[in-house]
């Protein structure tokens, strides 16, 4: 297995997100080209809104064949759908209504009023992703995952020395009394996360510097959850320069933004 862990540094925030939505917009029809289809994993947070806005802003927007493109979550908040709060309304506000998405394709974690308990949503989604699995899997080939990276090293709803980060078994687990609001939540755990194809960690800000650092110079995942960040192929940090300050040197590749190699890796 050939997997590549770096951090690519961008000046600001602004240019970051637009490096990452160029990247996506270059690699999505190189994936729906090979395999008609390509499965993604969003995040939340500022800067996966900021990504997908940068994606609909950018004029490469329509050359990707956005009905072949399925869409997951890594983690949600367990609020009752329209919450302004959600992972998922944000996507759709910064990106999916604005481009010809199949509805059947967008699949968005159960919301709090649903009907379902918090275990029940997990084991929902955890369904959802058993019924689009390949080759009666657990879950379906990921080619993108994106995630961001918290100022304590948490990943989706993955938190330091909790019980989740260690889950390897179940697929999503229900998150109560998380470290951040709201206290509930859903999330997939690290061997869903680790099974994509290409991770990208999108990270901006001083408070996340020490977090990153941490994360690649080889923490202990149970202490700094993104260092146990794996994808099969790559490993990807796309960060600000104020993220990137205690980033060892030689992990850091200011210059690579895109690469023949990568247009062509390995499903």
């Amino acid at each position: 297995m050939s997997n590549e862990r770096r951090a690519i540094v961008h000046t600001t925030k602004t240019e970051l997100a637009q490096a990452v939505a160029d990247r996506f917009l270059r690699k999505v029809p190189h994936i729906i080209a090979e395999f008609d289809e390509a499965t993604i994993v969003l995040t939340g947070g500022s800067m996966g809104q900021a990504v997908l806005a940068a994606i609909n802003d950018s004029p490469k927007r329509d050359a990707v064949d956005w009905s072949r493109v399925n869409f997951w979550w890594g983690d949600e908040r367990w609020l009752p759908a329209g919450d302004a709060e959600r992972n998922d309304l944000q996507a759709h506000i910064a990106l999916l209504d604005h481009v010809p998405v199949d509805p059947a394709r967008v699949h968005a974690y159960p919301a709090s009023n649903a009907g379902l308990s918090l275990d029940d949503a997990a084991r929902s989604y955890s369904d959802e992703l058993a019924k689009h699995a390949a080759r009666s899997g657990k879950f379906p080939n990921f080619d993108i995952v994106f995630l961001g990276v918290g100022p304590d090293g948490h990943i989706a709803s993955l938190f330091p020395e909790r019980e989740g980060i260690r889950e390897a078994e179940a697929t999503v687990i229900a998150v109560r009394n998380s470290p951040k609001p709201p206290d509930e939540r859903l999330s997939l755990t690290l061997p869903v996360l680790n099974s994509s194809v290409r991770i990208w960690a999108v990270v901006a800000g001083s408070d996340k510097a020490s977090a990153l650092g941490l994360t690649l110079a080889g923490a202990s995942y149970n202490e700094v959850p993104a260092a146990g960040l794996e994808g099969r192929r790559k490993t990807l940090f796309f960060v600000d320069s104020d993220a990137a300050a205690q980033v060892p040197d030689a992990l850091i590749d200011p210059g690579e933004f895109w690469t023949s190699a990568d247009s062509t890796d390995e499903h």
